[in-house]
């Protein structure tokens, strides 16, 4: 839908500032989400793969995968022209909920998009209504959006935009960085289709990519080799082409190479991977690979195209994560080694049963602590902690001890409260309960109420005749204390005369 002239003709007041115009650096302070590279290469590769098929597509492919990867609810491209003298932006491409407004446009010194170009940078939307009145009249109407200049020749021609409809939707610096990667991408791309013809085009994208592309045969022979590939490996062109693609593979991975050509002989296609390559410095790279079909004339298999991508900053941050996680396990397991020597040589109001008490809720938290390590700190399997705590009852007879539930992920705080719960049981059950006999035996289950809450059941027989207790020792009052510092949990006790049964319940909220 063209907006109507009659709103397109001045602005108010252009010295004002704009309300509605964010720097990006607003991004800085929203939680960001990990860049995936896999999608962000494969959605490369479609592009190439439509600028060698469909090149005058090239641009609404663009738009299609800013919407996707940003997951955004419109996308598009706004243009300058020269039939207007690049009075306005023109939308000549749209996908999502704004489509019906294609062909629409904007001012170029009057909108969201003239403000881009003229502080070149990428900068977000809010509301426009607020500077240019006559966004009153697009529906659905903009909450947010992410624009960046698109260049072409080094020239900016436009914008490319992300558009969030409602407050669903808030953009991040990973979809910065994606709307920045495709716009260069497809810049290099747009601006060959405007010169040459479909051939020449693909090989100024593959010759002006950052990434190493290179194109061998099934024999593993190098047909080509962009500058990328230049820079990332270290051989010229000259150097690369004619040889074997085993220069850069390290002796002890040239196997993926074979299996990789031997696959496409047979018509099957490769995966993305991540993997090792070798420079001509004898130095190795961490590298994301794609590896995609050449076609010939006659639609069979004749070669290989191969992206690559440097992700050596990325290899080092997760060896960083996983010292870091390592450290905080070897930091907990310090604290807790303090405590434990704490409480056994400490005389004064204790006797050694407390002590002995006390060091077995410690290692039971320390167990625990181990298993929120395992997962980046986001918390603890059910059933492990389960399996844990009763391994040390049931080694001679794995049939002592049954646990069954459906796979449950506690958050930290809650897995600690349940796995000490679960300690004192064993500790209980070892020198009163079923485990105190040889045929006695421990059940826990756990199932999902009507309303969402979980039953986590503790149910002992096979022990001795029990009574309930005429007092509540320190263990039980423990217990109860610790579920019950949680919204809307619970711990109930029934001593049935075949054995303990006890029912810890936790609501949706406590999980």
């Amino acid at each position: 839908m063209p907006l109507p002239e009659r709103t397109l003709l001045r602005a108010e007041d252009e010295s004002s500032p704009r309300r509605s115009m964010l720097s990006v650096e607003e991004l800085n302070r929203r939680p960001t989400r990990d860049p995936d590279y896999k999608a962000e290469s494969r959605a490369l590769v479609a592009l190439a793969q439509e600028m060698a098929v469909s090149p005058d597509r090239i641009l609404h492919k663009l738009a299609k995968t800013a919407l996707e990867l940003c997951r955004a609810h419109s996308a598009g491209l706004s243009l300058l022209e020269e039939a207007d003298h690049k009075r306005r932006f023109h939308w000549r491409v749209i996908v999502g909920a704004w489509e019906h407004n294609l062909n629409g446009g904007t001012p170029r010194d009057f909108g969201p998009c003239g403000t881009v170009l003229d502080r070149n940078a990428a900068l977000i939307c809010r509301r426009p209504e607020q500077d240019f009145p006559y966004w009153n009249e697009v529906q659905p109407p903009l909450d947010e959006g992410l624009l960046i200049p698109f260049y072409v020749n080094g020239e900016a021609i436009g914008t490319i935009w992300v558009i969030a409809h409602d407050e669903s939707r808030r953009f991040d610096r990973e979809d910065l960085r994606l709307m920045t990667s495709l716009g260069a991408f497809t810049g290099a791309a747009y601006q060959t289709w405007l010169s040459v013809n479909a051939a020449q085009r693909l090989a100024s994208i593959v010759a002006s990519s950052d990434d190493a592309i290179v194109g061998v045969t099934l024999d593993g022979l190098i047909t080509s080799w962009n500058r990328g590939a230049e820079r990332l490996y270290g051989y010229s062109s000259d150097e690369a082409v004619g040889n074997s693609m085993m220069m850069v593979i390290p002796t002890d991975r040239q196997h993926e190479e074979r299996q990789i050509l031997e696959r496409f002989r047979h018509g099957q296609r490769g995966e993305a991977h991540e993997t090792v390559r070798r420079r001509k410095d004898g130095s190795e790279v961490d590298i994301s690979l794609t590896v995609s079909p050449v076609l010939d004339s006659e639609g069979r298999i004749s070669g290989v195209s191969k992206i690559a991508r440097d992700i050596t900053e990325r290899k080092k941050t997760e060896r960083q994560l996983a010292l870091l996680a390592r450290e905080a396990e070897h930091r907990t397991k310090n604290i807790l080694s303090t405590v434990l020597a704490t409480v056994h040589l400490s005389q004064s109001d204790t006797v050694d049963g407390l002590k002995q008490a006390i060091a077995g809720r410690l290692r039971a938290l320390a167990s625990v602590h181990h298993l929120f390590v395992e997962s980046r700190w986001t918390g603890a399997d059910l059933r492990t902690i389960a399996s844990e705590e009763l391994a040390p009852y049931c080694k001679s007879d794995t049939n002592r001890a049954q646990i069954d539930g459906d796979r449950v992920l506690l958050e930290p705080p809650l897995a600690q409260t349940v796995a000490v719960v679960f300690h004192e049981l064993a500790t209980n059950a070892a020198k009163y309960g079923a485990l105190s006999e040889p045929d006695g035996k421990v059940r826990i289950d756990w199932s999902r109420a009507g309303d969402d809450r979980l039953h986590i059941r503790w149910s002992e027989s096979g022990g001795p005749l029990v009574s309930p207790s005429e007092r509540r020792g320190f263990g039980m009052r423990m217990m109860e204390s610790m579920v019950r510092s949680h919204p809307n949990a619970d711990l109930q006790f029934n001593w049935r005369p075949e054995g303990l049964c006890c029912e810890l319940v936790l609501a949706p909220n406590s999980l």
